[in-house]
């Protein structure tokens, strides 16, 4: 197969200088076997992949390679334009890992924090803007605060519970200590950043996973996929990524635990960026939601279903806690640690 849809990419793999053999197709990726190696050509939304180019060639600019390169045309272009499309060519990397997930982590978190601190810059915020957002976020949580007591009241004013009305009351005290926590972590936020002017940004990968670091073949790791990337807060990679790897069983989640300490360690956060990233980190917005639409819903609802998305969200919880918990205790040792002696 040699098209996407209707487009021929013998057409536009000739704009690189190369002959095409033949290719595979991987979803959105053709692997190239071309006269001169092989390849891989991307496609993706052209309203995206203006803004990705910029991102790319501005991480060059600063010094940061360590991004799957990008191919230019003969013409000098880095991305083919097709009717809505971008076509971009890159090396084909067979992600040769020699030393398993978890090494394969560490490095990943190592190279966001390279990528955080090369791009790093501080960006202007409207004293009004950072109050307007604090005004909404807390009112927001505390009304899910006060939903979530009204269902408890609802589930203890029947007969018999159901067994997913059992369930959300028995796990309701600690729902509940966890919003408490993460209203405090971002009301202690707003006290120490209410009065700064500025922020730190940086350039954030978008959507940072192993999948999308890549081994060549002399073992150095690159980043690919950047299409998502924007400049923004360094906790938009984290908090995704976490998001994803903590959604499973209840379990001691101290991989995690390490990949934050070596992304800290290159790239440590200050007081107000720890503050609001343990809030958002703690704050129990999966299991709210479960919760809400459970009791929103008619009398015609399977049970089963929702009560295995509660147990789910549950889990999510208690993982996300362990990992809150012991980076509080981190912070606070190092807040100990540089705190002048006495005397």
């Amino acid at each position: 197969m040699t098209n996407y849809h209707g487009t021929d990419i013998h057409s536009i793999v000739e704009l690189y200088g190369l002959h095409l053999k033949f290719s595979e197709r991987y979803g959105r990726v053709h692997k190239l076997y071309t006269d001169k190696g092989t390849f891989a050509l991307k496609k993706i939304k052209a309203n995206h992949g203006i803004d990705f180019l910029q991102y790319i060639q501005l991480l060059y600019q600063r010094g940061y390679h360590r991004i799957v390169p990008i191919y230019p045309t003969m013409d000098g272009r880095y991305g083919v334009l097709v009717k809505d499309s971008l076509y971009y060519l890159m090396p084909w990397l067979d992600d040769r890992e020699r030393e398993g997930h978890t090494k394969k982590s560490q490095e990943l978190f190592r190279e966001l924090a390279r990528l955080h601190t090369i791009s790093a810059k501080e960006v202007e915020v409207a004293e009004h803007d950072r109050k307007e957002h604090y005004d909404l976020t807390v009112a927001r949580w505390e009304k899910e605060k006060e939903a979530l007591e009204q269902y408890v009241e609802r589930a203890e004013q029947v007969w018999y519970m159901s067994p997913f009305q059992l369930l959300f009351c028995t796990f309701y005290h600690e729902i509940t200590l966890a919003q408490n926590y993460s209203i405090r972590k971002f009301n202690e936020w707003y006290e120490v950043s209410k009065e700064q002017t500025k922020a730190r940004s940086v350039i954030v990968h978008g959507k940072i996973s192993p999948e999308h670091f890549l081994y060549n073949e002399n073992g150095a790791g690159y980043f690919a996929n950047l299409e998502m990337a924007r400049t923004a807060s360094p906790i938009h990679d984290l908090l995704p990524f976490l998001s994803r790897t903590l959604d499973t069983y209840p379990r001691r989640f101290d991989d995690g635990l390490e990949w934050l300490s070596i992304y800290f360690r290159y790239f440590p956060f200050r007081k107000d960026e720890m503050l609001l990233f343990l809030s958002y980190l703690a704050h129990p917005e999966r299991i709210f939601k479960v919760v809400e639409k459970y009791f929103s819903a008619g009398g015609d609802k399977n049970e089963y279903k929702f009560v295995r998305q509660l147990q789910k969200q549950y889990w999510y919880m208690k993982n996300t806690e362990y990992l809150v918990m012991n980076l509080e205790e981190m912070e606070q040792r190092n807040n100990e640690a540089s705190d002048p002696p006495p005397g």
